[in-house]
């Protein structure tokens, strides 16, 4: 189970009212994970067009219950029933103020019945085995102290034939001083971050098959810089002290040069589970 210390470290800062207003007035609104910027430079668009991405790897998703792990705001959930023909997702998420934003947006948007959202934390996800036909995570896992943990459950969740495809911010595999980090992980209360290698050793141990680890590094990058520029330019729009935004920018700017100097990895990774 995890570390209940780090569980409450990222439940305090997701609910502080200057995180809260920061990711839903200038990460993205309803998505707050890293885009795909091949085609625009607009934060939002990029992060929409990673969910795309997620769903063309997964293929027809049309009568399909998904688990949504750390789902922030439900922009992902929103668009795989509306848009692609989810029978059902689950939104599990520790930080309260984010799963209100999602309740709210999917009454808005008439889901409500076909998104359930729930207070949690993934690495003692609430459900019985075999529950779900998919496991959807984006930039989520990170947080977990015991990611293991948050791997071994995903697989248990997980029914005979279905997939787990998730995106993280990880440090690179070939990374030779794990100290050049220290700094990104003492933002993120963390002691390191996982690796492609990390999840895909957790998943093959147990009995996952790999479909792809689509490899897109340079995201990091590209998606902390512009979420910079953008809070940077629309500074007076977030209710936030001099003192929190300029941490932010300083935090943000550790993520641009990791991902520059070849330090930091994020990717698509994809598995499935034998029938």
């Amino acid at each position: 189970m995890q570390n209940e210390g780090g569980v409450a470290v990222a439940q305090n800062y997701y609910d502080s009212d200057e995180a809260d207003n920061f990711y839903h007035t200038i990460w993205g609104g309803e998505d707050i994970h890293v885009g795909i910027y091949e085609k625009t430079r607009d934060i939002r668009e990029a992060s929409r067009t990673t969910v795309d991405r997620m769903v063309q790897l997964l293929g027809d998703l049309k009568g399909k219950t998904v688990l949504d792990i750390g789902a922030g705001y439900g922009g992902g959930a929103r668009v795989l029933t509306s848009q692609y023909g989810a029978e059902h997702v689950t939104c599990l998420n520790i930080a309260v103020k984010e799963n209100c934003r999602n309740r709210a947006m999917n009454e808005e948007a008439g889901l409500s019945e076909r998104i359930t959202v729930t207070d949690g934390s993934f690495d003692d996800i609430p459900y019985d085995d075999e529950s779900f036909d998919v496991i959807w995570s984006q930039d989520a896992i990170l947080h977990a102290p015991d990611r293991a943990a948050v791997m071994a459950e995903a697989v248990r969740v997980l029914k005979p034939g279905g997939h787990f495809i998730f995106t993280d911010p990880m440090q690179a595999d070939d990374l030779e001083n794990s100290d050049d980090l220290q700094p990104i992980y003492d933002r993120i209360h963390l002691a390191n971050l996982a690796s492609f290698g990390f999840y895909e050793q957790e998943l093959t141990k147990r009995g996952l098959e790999k479909v792809d680890i689509e490899k897109r590094s340079m995201e990091i990058a590209n998606h902390y810089g512009r979420v910079a520029e953008e809070l940077k330019a629309r500074r007076a729009e977030i209710d936030a002290s001099d003192e929190w935004v300029e941490r932010m920018l300083a935090g943000l700017a550790l993520w641009v040069e990791g991902a520059k100097a070849g330090k930091l990895a994020w990717g698509i990774i994809h598995f499935r589970k034998p029938e």
